[in-house]
Protein backbone atom coordinates (compact mmCIF):
# COMPACT_ATOMS: atom_id res chain seq x y z
CA UNK A 1 0.00 0.00 0.00
CA UNK A 2 1.27 3.44 -0.92
CA UNK A 3 1.33 5.96 1.95
CA UNK A 4 -0.37 9.37 1.62
CA UNK A 5 3.02 11.08 1.75
CA UNK A 6 4.43 8.99 -1.09
CA UNK A 7 1.26 9.42 -3.13
CA UNK A 8 1.48 13.19 -2.80
CA UNK A 9 5.18 13.17 -3.68
CA UNK A 10 4.61 11.03 -6.78
CA UNK A 11 1.78 13.27 -7.95
CA UNK A 12 4.04 16.28 -7.53
CA UNK A 13 6.82 14.61 -9.57
CA UNK A 14 4.43 13.55 -12.33
CA UNK A 15 3.01 17.09 -12.54
CA UNK A 16 6.58 18.38 -12.92
CA UNK A 17 7.16 15.85 -15.73
CA UNK A 18 9.98 14.02 -13.92
CA UNK A 19 11.08 10.99 -15.96
CA UNK A 20 9.62 7.54 -15.08
CA UNK A 21 12.83 5.87 -13.92
CA UNK A 22 13.59 8.82 -11.64
CA UNK A 23 10.15 8.44 -10.07
CA UNK A 24 10.79 4.72 -9.54
CA UNK A 25 14.17 5.43 -7.96
CA UNK A 26 12.63 8.01 -5.64
CA UNK A 27 9.91 5.52 -4.70
CA UNK A 28 12.60 2.99 -3.77
CA UNK A 29 14.38 5.52 -1.54
CA UNK A 30 11.11 6.76 0.01
CA UNK A 31 10.08 3.24 1.01
CA UNK A 32 13.50 2.64 2.55
CA UNK A 33 13.07 5.86 4.54
CA UNK A 34 9.53 4.98 5.64
CA UNK A 35 10.73 1.57 6.76
CA UNK A 36 13.21 3.23 9.07
CA UNK A 37 16.32 2.83 6.95
CA UNK A 38 19.06 5.37 7.54
CA UNK A 39 21.64 3.79 5.24
CA UNK A 40 23.95 3.16 8.20
CA UNK A 41 26.70 0.59 7.60
CA UNK A 42 27.88 -0.73 11.01
CA UNK A 43 31.60 -1.28 11.43
CA UNK A 44 31.13 -4.88 12.55
CA UNK A 45 29.53 -5.78 9.19
CA UNK A 46 32.54 -4.84 7.04
CA UNK A 47 36.22 -5.64 6.57
CA UNK A 48 38.85 -3.11 5.42
CA UNK A 49 40.10 -3.13 1.83
CA UNK A 50 43.76 -3.94 1.15
CA UNK A 51 45.99 -5.67 -1.41
CA UNK A 52 44.64 -3.98 -4.51
CA UNK A 53 46.57 -3.18 -7.73
CA UNK A 54 48.30 0.18 -8.16
CA UNK A 55 48.15 2.42 -11.21
CA UNK A 56 51.95 2.41 -11.46
CA UNK A 57 51.85 -1.36 -11.98
CA UNK A 58 49.68 -1.14 -15.08
CA UNK A 59 51.41 -1.70 -18.39
CA UNK A 60 49.82 -0.60 -21.65
CA UNK A 61 51.31 0.61 -24.91
CA UNK A 62 50.52 4.05 -26.31
CA UNK A 63 48.45 2.33 -29.01
CA UNK A 64 46.41 0.36 -26.45
CA UNK A 65 45.79 3.50 -24.43
CA UNK A 66 44.71 5.52 -27.46
CA UNK A 67 42.40 2.73 -28.63
CA UNK A 68 40.72 2.50 -25.23
CA UNK A 69 40.37 6.28 -24.92
CA UNK A 70 38.83 6.39 -28.39
CA UNK A 71 35.95 4.31 -27.01
CA UNK A 72 35.69 6.30 -23.76
CA UNK A 73 33.21 9.04 -22.85
CA UNK A 74 34.03 11.53 -20.08
CA UNK A 75 31.33 12.92 -17.78
CA UNK A 76 31.90 15.46 -15.04
CA UNK A 77 29.45 16.14 -12.23
CA UNK A 78 28.50 19.81 -12.46
CA UNK A 79 25.37 20.27 -10.38
CA UNK A 80 26.87 21.93 -7.31
CA UNK A 81 26.55 25.61 -6.46
CA UNK A 82 29.40 25.77 -3.97
CA UNK A 83 26.96 26.87 -1.27
CA UNK A 84 29.33 25.67 1.47
CA UNK A 85 31.68 28.44 0.31
CA UNK A 86 28.93 31.04 0.01
CA UNK A 87 28.60 30.81 -3.77
CA UNK A 88 25.38 31.30 -5.71
CA UNK A 89 26.49 29.97 -9.10
CA UNK A 90 28.09 26.82 -10.41
CA UNK A 91 31.16 25.87 -8.43
CA UNK A 92 32.90 24.88 -11.67
CA UNK A 93 32.91 28.55 -12.75
CA UNK A 94 35.12 29.54 -9.82
CA UNK A 95 38.58 30.74 -10.92
CA UNK A 96 41.17 28.25 -9.72
CA UNK A 97 44.40 29.07 -11.61
CA UNK A 98 44.61 32.74 -12.44
CA UNK A 99 41.39 33.53 -14.29
CA UNK A 100 40.93 29.95 -15.51
CA UNK A 101 37.99 28.12 -13.96
CA UNK A 102 37.49 24.46 -13.11
CA UNK A 103 35.35 24.07 -16.22
CA UNK A 104 37.92 25.69 -18.50
CA UNK A 105 40.68 23.44 -17.21
CA UNK A 106 38.56 20.29 -17.55
CA UNK A 107 37.92 21.19 -21.18
CA UNK A 108 41.62 21.93 -21.71
CA UNK A 109 42.50 18.44 -20.41
CA UNK A 110 40.17 16.86 -22.96
CA UNK A 111 41.53 18.98 -25.78
CA UNK A 112 45.09 18.00 -24.90
CA UNK A 113 44.28 14.28 -24.88
CA UNK A 114 42.40 14.52 -28.18
CA UNK A 115 45.40 16.25 -29.74
CA UNK A 116 48.05 13.86 -28.37
CA UNK A 117 46.21 10.53 -28.73
CA UNK A 118 43.81 11.09 -31.63
CA UNK A 119 40.94 9.78 -29.49
CA UNK A 120 37.41 11.11 -30.03
CA UNK A 121 36.89 11.37 -26.27
CA UNK A 122 33.44 13.05 -25.98
CA UNK A 123 33.03 15.36 -23.00
CA UNK A 124 29.81 16.21 -21.21
CA UNK A 125 28.65 17.42 -17.82
CA UNK A 126 25.70 16.52 -15.62
CA UNK A 127 24.13 19.85 -14.71
CA UNK A 128 21.43 20.67 -12.19
CA UNK A 129 18.64 23.11 -12.98
CA UNK A 130 20.62 25.74 -11.05
CA UNK A 131 23.93 25.38 -12.91
CA UNK A 132 22.88 24.71 -16.49
CA UNK A 133 22.49 28.16 -18.00
CA UNK A 134 25.85 29.68 -17.01
CA UNK A 135 27.88 26.55 -17.71
CA UNK A 136 26.35 25.86 -21.10
CA UNK A 137 27.05 29.44 -22.16
CA UNK A 138 30.75 28.63 -21.79
CA UNK A 139 30.74 25.08 -23.18
CA UNK A 140 28.80 26.05 -26.29
CA UNK A 141 31.38 28.76 -27.01
CA UNK A 142 34.28 26.26 -27.26
CA UNK A 143 35.00 25.42 -30.92
CA UNK A 144 35.10 21.73 -31.78
CA UNK A 145 34.08 20.49 -28.36
CA UNK A 146 31.02 18.55 -29.64
CA UNK A 147 31.80 15.03 -30.91
CA UNK A 148 29.50 12.77 -32.95
CA UNK A 149 26.59 15.13 -32.36
CA UNK A 150 26.50 14.08 -28.70
CA UNK A 151 25.13 16.57 -26.14
CA UNK A 152 27.53 18.60 -24.03
CA UNK A 153 25.32 18.16 -21.00
CA UNK A 154 22.30 16.42 -19.57
CA UNK A 155 20.13 17.53 -16.68
CA UNK A 156 20.09 15.90 -13.28
CA UNK A 157 16.66 15.03 -11.92
CA UNK A 158 14.97 16.80 -9.03
CA UNK A 159 12.97 15.22 -6.19
CA UNK A 160 10.68 16.70 -3.53
CA UNK A 161 12.01 17.60 -0.11
CA UNK A 162 10.00 15.76 2.56
CA UNK A 163 8.78 17.08 5.89
CA UNK A 164 10.46 15.17 8.70
CA UNK A 165 7.19 15.20 10.63
CA UNK A 166 5.08 13.12 8.24
CA UNK A 167 7.25 12.45 5.13
CA UNK A 168 4.94 14.53 2.93
CA UNK A 169 6.35 16.84 0.23
CA UNK A 170 7.03 20.24 1.72
CA UNK A 171 5.35 23.41 0.45
CA UNK A 172 7.27 26.69 0.59
CA UNK A 173 5.38 29.54 -1.01
CA UNK A 174 8.18 32.04 -0.37
CA UNK A 175 10.30 30.22 -2.98
CA UNK A 176 8.71 27.13 -4.54
CA UNK A 177 12.03 26.17 -6.14
CA UNK A 178 13.29 25.33 -2.64
CA UNK A 179 10.68 22.57 -2.43
CA UNK A 180 12.96 20.52 -4.69
CA UNK A 181 16.46 19.14 -4.34
CA UNK A 182 18.85 17.08 -6.46
CA UNK A 183 18.80 13.38 -5.48
CA UNK A 184 22.56 13.07 -5.12
CA UNK A 185 25.01 12.10 -7.83
CA UNK A 186 23.75 8.50 -7.77
CA UNK A 187 20.99 9.89 -9.98
CA UNK A 188 23.43 9.93 -12.89
CA UNK A 189 22.68 6.30 -13.78
CA UNK A 190 18.94 6.80 -13.82
CA UNK A 191 19.32 9.91 -15.97
CA UNK A 192 21.70 8.27 -18.46
CA UNK A 193 19.32 5.32 -18.85
CA UNK A 194 16.04 7.24 -18.90
CA UNK A 195 17.29 9.75 -21.45
CA UNK A 196 18.40 7.02 -23.85
CA UNK A 197 21.96 8.37 -23.77
CA UNK A 198 23.56 5.05 -22.77
CA UNK A 199 21.92 3.28 -25.69
CA UNK A 200 23.04 6.06 -28.04
CA UNK A 201 26.65 5.78 -26.86
CA UNK A 202 26.66 2.04 -27.51
CA UNK A 203 25.18 2.56 -30.98
CA UNK A 204 28.01 4.97 -31.82
CA UNK A 205 30.72 2.53 -30.79
CA UNK A 206 31.58 3.78 -27.31
CA UNK A 207 32.19 1.17 -24.62
CA UNK A 208 33.70 2.86 -21.57
CA UNK A 209 32.55 5.66 -19.31
CA UNK A 210 34.70 7.77 -16.99
CA UNK A 211 32.83 9.84 -14.41
CA UNK A 212 34.41 12.22 -11.88
CA UNK A 213 33.60 15.21 -9.71
CA UNK A 214 33.79 18.62 -11.33
CA UNK A 215 35.97 20.02 -8.53
CA UNK A 216 38.72 17.38 -8.90
CA UNK A 217 41.19 18.54 -11.53
CA UNK A 218 43.42 15.54 -10.88
CA UNK A 219 40.78 13.25 -12.37
CA UNK A 220 41.66 13.36 -16.05
CA UNK A 221 40.93 10.24 -18.19
CA UNK A 222 44.20 8.31 -17.90
CA UNK A 223 44.76 6.01 -20.88
CA UNK A 224 46.44 3.36 -18.71
CA UNK A 225 43.28 2.90 -16.69
CA UNK A 226 41.08 2.84 -19.78
CA UNK A 227 43.29 0.15 -21.33
CA UNK A 228 43.29 -1.84 -18.08
CA UNK A 229 39.50 -1.76 -17.90
CA UNK A 230 39.25 -2.86 -21.53
CA UNK A 231 41.62 -5.79 -20.98
CA UNK A 232 40.16 -6.88 -17.64
CA UNK A 233 36.56 -7.24 -18.73
CA UNK A 234 35.47 -5.79 -15.37
CA UNK A 235 32.06 -4.09 -15.38
CA UNK A 236 33.17 -1.35 -13.01
CA UNK A 237 36.39 0.05 -11.58
CA UNK A 238 36.74 2.69 -8.88
CA UNK A 239 39.84 4.64 -7.89
CA UNK A 240 41.09 4.95 -4.31
CA UNK A 241 44.13 6.66 -2.82
CA UNK A 242 45.98 6.57 0.48
CA UNK A 243 44.29 8.71 3.09
CA UNK A 244 45.88 11.78 4.64
CA UNK A 245 44.81 13.91 7.64
CA UNK A 246 42.71 15.94 5.17
CA UNK A 247 40.56 12.89 4.31
CA UNK A 248 38.88 12.12 7.62
CA UNK A 249 35.40 12.86 6.24
CA UNK A 250 35.62 11.23 2.81
CA UNK A 251 34.07 7.90 1.90
CA UNK A 252 35.98 4.62 1.85
CA UNK A 253 35.53 1.16 0.33
CA UNK A 254 35.05 -1.99 2.38
CA UNK A 255 34.29 -5.66 1.94
CA UNK A 256 30.80 -6.59 3.15
CA UNK A 257 31.16 -9.63 5.41
CA UNK A 258 27.78 -11.08 4.49
CA UNK A 259 28.65 -11.78 0.86
CA UNK A 260 32.19 -10.55 0.20
CA UNK A 261 30.92 -7.73 -2.03
CA UNK A 262 32.88 -4.50 -2.39
CA UNK A 263 30.83 -1.55 -1.04
CA UNK A 264 31.22 2.17 -0.36
CA UNK A 265 30.60 3.73 3.05
CA UNK A 266 30.17 7.51 3.29
CA UNK A 267 30.30 9.67 6.43
CA UNK A 268 26.50 9.96 6.44
CA UNK A 269 26.30 6.14 6.50
CA UNK A 270 28.45 5.80 9.61
CA UNK A 271 26.95 5.50 13.11
CA UNK A 272 28.29 8.00 15.68
CA UNK A 273 29.84 5.20 17.71
CA UNK A 274 31.72 3.99 14.60
CA UNK A 275 33.17 7.35 13.53
CA UNK A 276 36.44 6.59 15.32
CA UNK A 277 36.89 3.59 13.02
CA UNK A 278 35.72 5.48 9.94
CA UNK A 279 38.34 8.19 10.49
CA UNK A 280 41.13 5.74 11.35
CA UNK A 281 43.50 5.87 8.39
CA UNK A 282 45.32 2.75 9.56
CA UNK A 283 42.13 0.69 9.71
CA UNK A 284 40.63 2.08 6.48
CA UNK A 285 43.71 3.28 4.57
CA UNK A 286 42.08 4.26 1.28
CA UNK A 287 40.05 7.38 0.49
CA UNK A 288 37.44 6.94 -2.23
CA UNK A 289 38.25 9.35 -5.09
CA UNK A 290 34.84 9.21 -6.78
CA UNK A 291 36.67 8.58 -10.06
CA UNK A 292 34.58 5.82 -11.64
CA UNK A 293 35.06 3.72 -14.78
CA UNK A 294 32.24 1.67 -16.31
CA UNK A 295 31.75 -0.79 -19.09
CA UNK A 296 28.80 0.96 -20.76
CA UNK A 297 27.30 -2.32 -21.97
CA UNK A 298 27.37 -3.82 -18.46
CA UNK A 299 25.79 -0.67 -17.04
CA UNK A 300 23.08 -0.59 -19.71
CA UNK A 301 22.27 -4.28 -19.19
CA UNK A 302 21.95 -3.86 -15.43
CA UNK A 303 19.74 -0.78 -15.74
CA UNK A 304 17.55 -2.49 -18.34
CA UNK A 305 17.03 -5.39 -15.92
CA UNK A 306 16.04 -3.02 -13.11
CA UNK A 307 14.10 -0.50 -15.23
CA UNK A 308 16.60 2.21 -14.37
CA UNK A 309 16.65 1.58 -10.61
CA UNK A 310 20.00 0.37 -9.29
CA UNK A 311 18.67 0.42 -5.73
CA UNK A 312 21.58 2.39 -4.32
CA UNK A 313 21.72 2.74 -0.52
CA UNK A 314 19.74 5.64 0.89
CA UNK A 315 21.53 8.70 2.25
CA UNK A 316 19.11 10.65 4.44
CA UNK A 317 20.13 14.29 4.85
CA UNK A 318 18.19 16.36 7.37
CA UNK A 319 18.08 20.09 6.58
CA UNK A 320 15.64 23.01 6.58
CA UNK A 321 13.62 23.75 3.46
CA UNK A 322 15.34 27.13 3.20
CA UNK A 323 19.02 26.50 3.97
CA UNK A 324 19.44 30.15 4.96
CA UNK A 325 16.53 30.08 7.45
CA UNK A 326 17.00 27.77 10.41
CA UNK A 327 13.39 28.42 11.46
CA UNK A 328 11.94 27.07 8.20
CA UNK A 329 10.45 23.54 8.27
CA UNK A 330 12.79 20.60 8.82
CA UNK A 331 13.01 18.34 5.78
CA UNK A 332 14.66 15.17 4.59
CA UNK A 333 16.56 15.21 1.31
CA UNK A 334 16.76 11.69 -0.11
CA UNK A 335 20.05 11.16 -1.89
CA UNK A 336 22.28 8.40 -3.23
CA UNK A 337 26.01 8.34 -4.03
CA UNK A 338 27.20 7.19 -7.44
CA UNK A 339 30.21 5.41 -5.94
CA UNK A 340 27.82 3.08 -4.13
CA UNK A 341 27.16 1.45 -7.51
CA UNK A 342 30.24 -0.66 -6.75
CA UNK A 343 28.00 -3.00 -4.77
CA UNK A 344 25.69 -3.52 -7.75
CA UNK A 345 28.25 -5.23 -9.97
CA UNK A 346 29.79 -8.63 -9.31
CA UNK A 347 33.41 -8.45 -10.36
CA UNK A 348 33.77 -4.73 -9.61
CA UNK A 349 37.37 -3.72 -8.96
CA UNK A 350 39.31 -1.07 -7.05
CA UNK A 351 42.56 0.51 -8.20
CA UNK A 352 44.99 2.42 -6.01
CA UNK A 353 46.14 5.71 -7.55
CA UNK A 354 48.46 8.46 -6.44
CA UNK A 355 47.34 11.54 -4.60
CA UNK A 356 47.73 13.49 -7.84
CA UNK A 357 44.41 12.03 -9.06
CA UNK A 358 42.51 13.21 -5.97
CA UNK A 359 42.49 17.00 -5.62
CA UNK A 360 38.94 17.83 -4.46
CA UNK A 361 38.13 21.41 -3.53
CA UNK A 362 35.52 21.25 -0.79
CA UNK A 363 36.67 24.25 1.26
CA UNK A 364 38.72 27.40 0.83
CA UNK A 365 41.57 25.50 2.52
CA UNK A 366 41.70 23.27 -0.57
CA UNK A 367 41.28 26.24 -2.89
CA UNK A 368 44.23 28.12 -1.37
CA UNK A 369 46.47 25.11 -2.01
CA UNK A 370 45.37 24.67 -5.61
CA UNK A 371 45.78 28.37 -6.38
CA UNK A 372 49.26 28.47 -4.82
CA UNK A 373 52.72 27.54 -6.07
CA UNK A 374 52.37 24.13 -4.43
CA UNK A 375 50.98 23.08 -7.82
CA UNK A 376 52.12 23.84 -11.34
CA UNK A 377 50.08 23.47 -14.49
CA UNK A 378 51.53 21.82 -17.59
CA UNK A 379 50.35 21.69 -21.18
CA UNK A 380 47.90 18.94 -20.20
CA UNK A 381 46.14 21.35 -17.76
CA UNK A 382 46.57 18.86 -14.91
CA UNK A 383 47.84 20.31 -11.58
CA UNK A 384 51.11 18.68 -10.51
CA UNK A 385 52.42 18.77 -6.96
CA UNK A 386 55.85 20.42 -6.68
CA UNK A 387 56.93 19.42 -3.14
CA UNK A 388 56.87 15.80 -1.99
CA UNK A 389 53.71 16.44 0.02
CA UNK A 390 51.10 19.20 0.12
CA UNK A 391 51.06 21.29 3.31
CA UNK A 392 48.07 21.12 5.62
CA UNK A 393 45.98 24.30 5.52
CA UNK A 394 43.55 25.37 8.25
CA UNK A 395 41.96 28.80 7.79
CA UNK A 396 39.69 30.30 10.44
CA UNK A 397 36.17 29.61 9.06
CA UNK A 398 34.81 32.77 10.64
CA UNK A 399 36.78 34.86 8.15
CA UNK A 400 37.73 32.56 5.27
CA UNK A 401 34.87 30.09 4.71
CA UNK A 402 32.93 32.20 2.20
CA UNK A 403 34.67 32.79 -1.11
CA UNK A 404 34.07 36.57 -1.06
CA UNK A 405 35.67 36.86 2.40
CA UNK A 406 38.50 34.53 1.36
CA UNK A 407 39.33 36.54 -1.78
CA UNK A 408 39.23 39.81 0.17
CA UNK A 409 41.93 38.51 2.52
CA UNK A 410 44.23 37.44 -0.33
CA UNK A 411 43.89 40.51 -2.59
CA UNK A 412 47.30 39.94 -4.21
CA UNK A 413 46.82 36.20 -4.55
CA UNK A 414 47.93 33.30 -2.34
CA UNK A 415 51.22 33.28 -0.44
CA UNK A 416 54.04 30.98 -1.52
CA UNK A 417 53.39 27.62 0.15
CA UNK A 418 55.88 25.42 -1.67
CA UNK A 419 58.20 25.34 1.37
CA UNK A 420 55.40 25.10 3.94
CA UNK A 421 54.55 22.10 6.12
CA UNK A 422 51.35 23.65 7.45
CA UNK A 423 49.58 26.98 7.71
CA UNK A 424 47.04 27.60 10.47
CA UNK A 425 45.34 30.99 10.51
CA UNK A 426 43.43 31.95 13.65
CA UNK A 427 41.59 35.24 13.53
CA UNK A 428 41.25 37.82 10.79
CA UNK A 429 44.42 38.31 8.71
CA UNK A 430 44.89 39.89 5.28
CA UNK A 431 47.93 38.81 3.27
CA UNK A 432 50.05 41.23 1.28
CA UNK A 433 51.85 40.46 -1.98
CA UNK A 434 54.75 38.00 -2.30
CA UNK A 435 54.37 36.51 1.18
CA UNK A 436 56.27 33.25 1.78
CA UNK A 437 55.34 30.54 4.28
CA UNK A 438 58.10 28.18 5.39
CA UNK A 439 57.76 25.19 7.70
CA UNK A 440 54.86 24.97 10.16
CA UNK A 441 53.27 28.37 10.73
CA UNK A 442 50.41 29.45 12.99
CA UNK A 443 49.00 32.96 12.95
CA UNK A 444 47.28 33.83 16.23
CA UNK A 445 44.42 36.33 16.52
CA UNK A 446 45.55 39.95 16.27
CA UNK A 447 45.16 42.02 19.42
CA UNK A 448 43.70 44.82 17.29
CA UNK A 449 40.93 42.58 15.93
CA UNK A 450 42.32 42.30 12.40
CA UNK A 451 45.87 41.94 11.20
CA UNK A 452 47.82 42.38 7.98
CA UNK A 453 50.84 40.49 6.73
CA UNK A 454 53.07 43.05 4.96
CA UNK A 455 54.25 42.56 1.39
CA UNK A 456 57.29 40.30 0.93
CA UNK A 457 57.01 38.87 4.46
CA UNK A 458 58.58 35.51 5.28
CA UNK A 459 56.54 33.52 7.80
CA UNK A 460 58.52 30.73 9.43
Amino acid sequence: MTSPGLTAALEKMEAAKIRPAAIKSFTHSYRELAAGSTGIVPEDTIDPVDNIPHLDELDATDEQQAAALNRTVVIRLNGGLGTSMGMEKAKSLLPVRGERTFLELMVAQIQYLRKTTGARLPFMVMNSFRTRQDCMAYLESVPGLVVDDLPLDFLQNAVPKLRTSDLSPVTWEQDPELEWCPPGHGDIFTTLYDSGLLAKLLEQGYRYLFIANGDNLGAFPDGRIAAYLAASGAPFLTEVTRRTPADVKGGHLAWRKADGQLILRETAQTAPEDLKYFMDGDRHPFAHCNNLWFDIKALQNRLTETEGVLGLPLIRNEKTVDPTDSDSPAVYQLETAMGAAVQCFAGAQALEVGRDRFLPVKTTNDLLLLRSDVYELGDDAVPKLRPSRAPLINLDPRYYKRIADFDARFPAGPPSLVDAVSLTVEGDWTFGANVQVRGAVTLNPSTTGAGRIPDASILA
